[in-house]
């Protein structure tokens, strides 16, 4: 390393000095050598302590630079350490509320289930009382079925009666009515039986009339109320009697106190007359 400019000039100035101050002889010039060469040596310790000091500064800036480059690198860690603890503290916060969120769902959770549970208590005694109702209905229905059977007995003794009443009703009535009505004329009607194909077939009423100077065989029978099924079971009845009497005219009838719509429909397609105690 050279020795600087200031330096230099300043060495030059104090020789220059000295030279003008003295008198300069061999012996004091042997001495200002000897001293410039000591100067001399002074200034390359100098110099050199000058490049020395220069070498530690420049190693003390590199070392200066290394401090402020990890202390750049210090700062970032510092704000990414400080990112990350934001990012946590935002995740526990998330949690928390989470958690919050669970605990609140948990909570709804139990109240349903004791609700369910609450409404699964009712439940069960309701079918509870349901089966005993159950219990009590059974019991009542086999009481009411024995009562049924009781009635129907009663009513078919009743039937027994009110049929026969029916029969001297109509003997009196329809006579009259299928005079006044078909032009039909017959004296009486009687029970009777007629065998068809071997089969002895029981009617109620039965009666030979003439309309127009030709027989008609008058079949009839009684019911106390008259539906559609006792117009059909009346018909396979009438079929027998008709093939008893294959030449002749024959009239069907049903007789009772009520004459329901639908077996007065059935009995127009078959041809067979509905008479009830108030027609006339």
């Amino acid at each position: 390393m050279s020795i600087s400019p200031e330096l230099y000039e300043f060495i030059v100035k104090v020789i220059e000095d000295k030279v003008k101050d003295i008198k300069v002889t061999r012996e004091e010039f042997d001495k200002l050598s000897k001293n410039v060469r000591i100067l001399s040596e002074k200034i390359e310790v100098l110099v050199e302590a000058q490049r020395q000091t220069e070498e530690r500064l420049n190693e003390l800036a590199k070392r200066v630079n290394d401090l402020a480059e990890a202390q750049r690198r210090t700062e970032e860690q510092v704000n990414q350490l400080a990112e990350a603890q934001r990012r946590t503290e935002e995740r526990l916060n998330e949690l928390a509320r989470r958690v919050d969120e669970l605990a609140e769902a948990q909570r709804r959770t139990e109240e349903r289930v004791n609700q369910l549970a609450e409404a699964q208590r009712r439940t069960e005694e309701q079918l509870n009382r349901l089966a005993e109702a159950q219990r009590r209905t059974e019991e009542q229905v086999q009481e009411l079925a024995k009562a049924v059977q009781e009635l129907a007995r009663q009513v078919g003794r009743l039937s027994d009666l009110i049929g026969f009443g029916l029969e001297d009703i109509a003997r009196v009535m329809v006579p009259g009515w299928l005079e006044r009505h078909m032009k039909i004329y017959v004296e009486d009607l009687q029970p009777a039986f007629v065998v068809v194909d071997g089969e002895e077939v029981q009617l109620n009423l039965f009666g030979i009339g003439r309309r127009e100077g030709k027989e008609v065989i008058i079949v009839g029978e009684c019911k106390s109320r008259i539906y559609s099924r006792e117009v059909k079971k009346f018909a396979e009845t009438l079929n027998k009697v008709k093939r008893a009497y294959r030449e002749k005219d024959v009239l069907g009838f049903l007789f009772g106190f009520l004459v329901h719509p639908s077996a007065q429909k059935d009995a127009e397609k078959i041809g067979i007359k509905l008479i009830a105690t108030y027609m006339r």
